[in-house]
């Protein structure tokens, strides 16, 4: 499922045009992202929970060269499924 998609889903099942569910989607995700960012989770009661995890630095390989190479630490953003989406699945 693309954005295009998700919106008409909204728009359907919470009755609203498609302009309105775009914008509630995309102040959504905006405000997900501002969270995250700011190192703050987000959880989603019944969905899950959203949460920045941090990487250590490490040794990895070139898989062309086989030359040893260093990798950055840096953050990635997390998403843990509740419970009702992992029964769900």
């Amino acid at each position: 499922m693309n954005k295009t998609e998700l919106v008409e889903k909204i728009a359907a099942g919470a009755g609203l045009s498609k302009v309105d569910a775009k914008k509630a989607l995309d102040a959504t995700v905006a405000a997900i992202k501002d969270a995250l960012v700011a190192g703050d989770k987000v959880a989603l009661v019944g969905f899950g929970t959203f949460s920045v995890n941090e990487r250590p630095a490490r040794e990895g390989i070139n898989p062309a060269t086989k030359e040893k190479i260093k990798i950055a630490a840096k953050k990635v953003a997390k998403f843990k499924a509740g419970a009702e989406l992992a029964e769900a699945l």
